[in-house]
């Protein structure tokens, strides 16, 4: 059975895993893009068995491993020894917080050229313990996001332990509310440089959003994104 999900036909696939986090028990999620020219971009890797990378293998050649967020760099690893031809991509900062993991080149403001025809991005630059760099596929207008949105409540597809419930009802009132990961509710770092950053997001117009944590947005995008983020967009 195939663990891949087709999200958008012939361009887009997902992939949802377990991971375990200040004592909880999450799912995240990789994407993984096809370019116009045919070849692969893998966004937020997982951990890579031999079932997931034949399935991968069958979609084309992986060429890019992006690792988005200062948070989402675990199993970049995984992929860089089963792909050691790709090129890897990494958020700002990582290189200080990860300086054994090998990398070709730091995400900034612009995508690479080579992506430039599928994807747009934009750099937030949160506090020092945290940054991510979104990103955009503009042929079918979806937004790929880690940490600057999470959606867990009610309709959550997986088991929610007590821990991740009661930070989430009780802590973070994220619970049914999708909001910025913690990390940034406890501070978003030079406001306006985010408040850029995240205009630029909006600016996209996207109809969908995925997300690492929690259920994908499909609906009133624009509204859930301006409620999760009104704090600094109105400051």
């Amino acid at each position: 059975m195939n663990r891949l999900i087709e999200y958008v036909k012939g361009q887009i696939w997902i992939f949802e895993y377990p991971i375990r986090f200040g004592g909880m028990d999450l799912f995240a999620r990789t994407t993984i893009i096809r370019l116009n020219n045919g070849e692969l971009v893998i966004h937020d890797p997982s951990s890579l068995d031999k079932d997931i990378k034949s399935e991968i293998d069958s979609l084309g050649v992986v060429k890019y491993i992006i690792a988005p967020g200062n948070y989402h760099h675990l199993f970049v690893t995984d992929f860089q020894e089963k792909y050691p031809s790709a090129e890897t991509f990494i958020c700002p900062g990582l290189e200080r917080k990860r300086p054994d993991l090998k990398f070709d080149w730091i995400l900034g403001e612009k995508p690479d050229a080579r992506l430039g025809g599928t994807l747009e991005q934009a750099l937030i630059q949160g506090t020092r313990f945290i940054w991510e760099v979104a990103f955009f596929h503009k042929p079918s207008k979806t937004l790929i996001l880690v940490d600057l949105l999470e959606n867990i409540g009610d309709n959550y597809q997986h088991k929610a332990g007590l821990w991740l419930q009661f930070w989430w009802k009780i802590i973070f009132r994220m619970w049914n509310n999708p909001k910025a990961a913690p990390e940034y509710q406890m501070g978003w770092g030079n406001k306006k440089f985010v408040k850029n950053g995240l205009n630029k997001i909006l600016s996209w117009n996207a109809e969908r959003v995925i997300l690492a944590h929690g259920e994908n947005i499909e609906k009133n995008v624009h509204s859930v994104l301006s409620t999760a983020w009104e704090k600094v967009l109105t400051a």
